[in-house]
């Protein structure tokens, strides 16, 4: 075990994991995983989430302040908002073409139908709560909960790392234009931490395959019966295979086109960060490992690295926003007597690239933003209830996108700025 790689070892642990899952679920000892194994995830969640924002704190700093100069910190950031729109936008529309194509809610039966609605009705009344009390805001408000009132407090929260992000950019800028003797103590400090916190990292790390071996137990002992799944599998597979087309067409496509990366030794490098973005639904929790794998074995400056993932990991969602497209196509088909016309679709492309930069990097909070995205489109918001009893494995599939996409972006802007180091097409 000690010869193998992180991603087999967390691969073992995750495949083991489901295994004695399945077991114990038919031996109906749900007790035992749910007292005492899912716990160790949780710990395990909670140790990567606890590196992340101080990760993002001290290796923005650090990148930033290497810059040495506000115009390259303009074509970091233009390039990098320009790739994660373009992928949003790709991701909604690619929803809403395979939703209309395969026609997912036109499968579910009657009686399916009222089974869902009844059994998950409340889980569905709790995330529309959420939703109307982001609804009730103004237009601009998304702007206002950028620019933090307390930055300590931002610190505190792991939903905040927008503010986080934006105190530290100017946090960057100052130390860009002070003198730089000034700068360098404040500099060499951060720089010192942030190889502390690297190493944090590693050990955490080598508790992962345990970490998802606990996960996996517990998503198996608490997933709906396998009947209940079935009823919902064209809307499942309409969703897996937009995110399949997300993962192997468009951003290998991208990878050689902008950046002349090998998309097998890419894949092969952020492996690690995949399967933990899958074991653990968080882009947050996963942060700590992507930047990692997109550092050391992907090549990218961590000057590029530090800036582009952390932003990603908050505003770039780009399995969300399939999901959000096809489930809202899919309600809809459900729940209403007529199709949708093309300009409320063209709305659904627009709320859902809006309301994905809103979601948090945390499971399930495209939820809480699909909601908006019904109330926009008017669709019965109930319907919710309808895609509850799936929703989980797909939120396990559509992290893996959004690390995927937060990867390949900074691969590409590294390579548009002369800041990779390796992987050329060639190899």
């Amino acid at each position: 075990m000690k010869k193998l790689e992180l991603h087999w070892k967390i691969l073992i642990g995750m495949i083991a994991g489901l295994l004695f899952g399945f077991l114990m679920k038919n031996l109906e000892q749900k007790g035992i995983v749910v007292d005492w194994i899912k716990p160790f995830g949780t710990i395990f969640i909670n140790l990567l989430k606890m590196i992340a924002v101080p990760l993002i704190v001290v290796s923005l700093i650090v990148g930033l302040a290497d810059l040495k100069d506000i115009s390259k910190l303009s074509k970091l950031g233009g390039r990098t908002v320009l790739f994660y729109m373009g992928t949003t936008i790709f991701a909604v529309s690619l929803g809403l073409v395979l939703a209309n194509i395969v026609k997912p809610g036109r499968f579910i039966n009657e009686a399916s139908r009222k089974s869902l609605l009844e059994n998950f009705s409340g889980d569905a009344s709790q995330k529309i709560d959420l939703a109307e009390k982001a609804k009730t805001s103004g237009p601009l408000q998304p702007m206002i909960d950028i620019v933090p009132d307390n930055f300590f407090k931002a610190l505190s929260d792991n939903g905040s790392m927008l503010q986080v992000i934006c105190f530290v950019i100017l946090l960057g800028i100052g130390l860009i234009l002070i003198e730089e003797e000034k700068a360098k103590p404040v500099v060499d400090f951060f720089k010192g931490l942030n190889d502390v916190i690297m190493k944090i990292i590693d050990v955490i790390m080598l508790f992962s395959p345990y970490g998802v071996f606990s996960l996996m137990a517990a998503l198996m002992v608490e997933i709906p019966d396998f009947s209940t799944l079935a009823a919902l599998g064209i809307y499942g597979l309409t969703v897996l295979l937009g995110l399949l087309i997300m993962v192997f067409v468009l951003y290998p496509t991208l990878l050689i086109v902008f950046a002349k990366v090998n998309p097998i030794q890419f894949f092969k490098a952020i492996a690690p960060a995949q399967l933990l973005a899958f074991s653990t639904s968080s882009s947050a929790a996963t942060l700590p490992v992507t930047m990692e794998c997109v550092t050391e074995h992907v090549g990218v400056d961590e000057e590029v690295s530090s800036f582009v993932l952390p932003l990603g990991a908050t505003v770039n969602m780009d399995g969300t926003s399939m999901y959000q497209a096809v489930a809202a196509i899919f309600i809809a088909q459900a729940m209403l007597p007529h199709s949708l016309d093309l300009h409320t679709q063209l709305m659904i492309v627009v709320t859902a690239t809006l309301a994905s930069i809103g979601s948090a990097a945390v499971p399930s909070a495209g939820m809480v933003m699909l909601v908006i995205v019904l109330g926009q489109a008017g669709i019965p918001e109930a319907g919710l209830a309808l895609i509850f009893a799936i929703d989980r494995p797909l939120d396990m599939c559509r992290t893996v996108v959004n690390v995927t996409s937060d990867a390949t972006v900074a691969t590409i802007v590294a390579k548009s700025v002369g800041k990779l180091k390796q992987f050329p097409l060639e190899k």
